[in-house]
């Protein structure tokens, strides 16, 4: 008898839902169960989960470390999904080896590589894949410079922190005055010069910025999975432009993304991000965690979280290559049910209390009946062509388990 498999997602987003979805409904018929930790009790992971802790704030990372291994060695987990303080976690990996765990992400050396876009960049560039002109900035007088440079020519500047996840700290640079233009419909990535070099020399604390001229769409994120062997065994792209998204395998995008991921040792899953610069596909990011998104395959019928696992345990799926390219499709949101109860917040010193096992009204459905509100943000087929760097295929029919859905329109992968 096959025994269950115990996977762990600590603090990760709510659309990885989708990502526990997936794996209960596994093409192997295997039994799995999800455990998910959570600085947020009202996390819809939580809810999703077979069992679920609210984690300790305020631990540092090697604190951290030792409440991974004890959730670990308590809970039976068989493979660990780490995000938050995943650089801590992968350096100890054979303490958690030794637990019986299975650490479902790269070494520590890659991660180190990509914690940093600077050096990432400086990386990437040595095995030959394009990136943009970029510029460290610290000062009020760096980040001057480094606009006017682009400026000169001929590109609009934006800046972000040179450390990040997302599109957190994302801001487009204008030249235009602060007006009520700013304050009419949604808030925008758009902040004007004298603000921002006003709110650095008030505070006099140094940044740590990349500046870098905004990049055209369309984005592809290439979703990938790599063995510790440091081979491929899947990249596919999920395409954006605007609100459309789609898929493709160009090997514009695929290729330095192997390249990279093949290179740098990302094992397990990664996601490597490019834009336009002019005529070009240059490197935009590289997660070296699973994608907010990664769910969206299922439309290609590819289960890649299901796939990872596998791979973790020592099962090696091999080349994964998608029996079609799904439809093009938009996301949109939808309810997603919590626990009936939010717990109060706990200190460091203090052990987080268990939330204990998801009644089953609470757990995901494994089909959606006709009729059921969408989940969380979930993908809809569109109609017609989009531009992007192939045509796009459209089989006509939905695989099953396509209910999976990604983050709001716009979000980052």
């Amino acid at each position: 008898m096959v025994s269950c498999v115990r996977v762990w997602l600590n603090r990760t987003y709510a659309e990885n839902v989708f990502f526990m979805d997936q794996l209960r409904r596994n093409p192997s018929d295997r039994a799995v169960e999800i455990h998910a930790t959570h600085g947020d009790p009202d996390s819809p992971v939580l809810a999703a989960a077979d069992t679920a802790d609210l984690e300790p704030e305020g631990l540092s990372p090697a604190a951290y470390v030792e409440y991974a291994l004890a959730q670990c060695r308590r809970r039976g987990i068989d493979v660990f999904v780490p995000r938050l303080h995943q650089a801590a976690v992968v350096a100890h990996r054979a303490e958690f080896e030794a637990a019986g765990t299975a650490l479902l992400a790269p070494p520590p050396e890659a991660v180190a590589v990509f914690q940093d876009k600077v050096i990432a960049y400086e990386a990437v560039q040595t095995i030959g894949v394009p990136v943009p002109p970029w510029w460290r900035v610290r000062s009020p007088d760096e980040l001057v410079s480094a606009v006017q440079e682009l400026e000169s020519r001929g590109h609009r500047a934006c800046f972000k922190p040179a450390s990040g996840a997302g599109g957190v700290g994302f801001r487009v640079i204008t030249r235009s005055p602060f007006s009520l233009a700013q304050l009419d419909g949604f808030p925008s990535p758009y902040v004007p010069l004298d603000l921002v070099l006003d709110a650095l020399r008030q505070t006099g604390e140094p940044v740590d910025w990349l500046v870098m001229p905004r990049l055209e769409q369309p984005e592809v994120s290439v979703d990938c999975l790599t063995g510790t062997d440091d081979r491929v065994r899947m990249a596919i792209g999920r395409t954006k432009n605007g609100r459309r998204r789609g898929f493709t395998l160009d090997e514009r995008w695929l290729e330095p993304a192997r390249r990279i991921a093949e290179g740098f040792g990302l094992h397990h899953l990664s996601n490597i991000q490019f834009r336009m610069f002019g005529e070009q596909p240059v490197l935009m990011d590289v997660n070296t965690r699973p994608a907010g998104g990664l769910h969206q395959l299922s439309l290609c019928g590819v289960n890649a979280p299901w796939l990872a696992v596998q791979l973790a345990l020592g099962e090696d799926p091999g080349e994964v290559v998608p029996p079609f390219l799904g439809q093009d499709y938009t996301v949109v949101s939808g309810p997603r049910p919590l626990r009936p109860l939010s717990l109060p917040q706990r200190g460091p010193g203090l052990p987080a209390p268990a939330l204990g096992a998801v009644p089953a009204a609470a757990a995901p459905p494994a089909r959606r009946p006709v009729g059921e509100p969408l989940s969380a943000t979930e993908p809809r087929p569109l109609a017609g062509p989009v531009a992007v760097a192939e045509p796009m295929t459209a089989p006509g029919t939905r695989p099953a388990g396509a209910e999976a859905a990604d983050a709001a329109a716009g979000a980052p992968a």
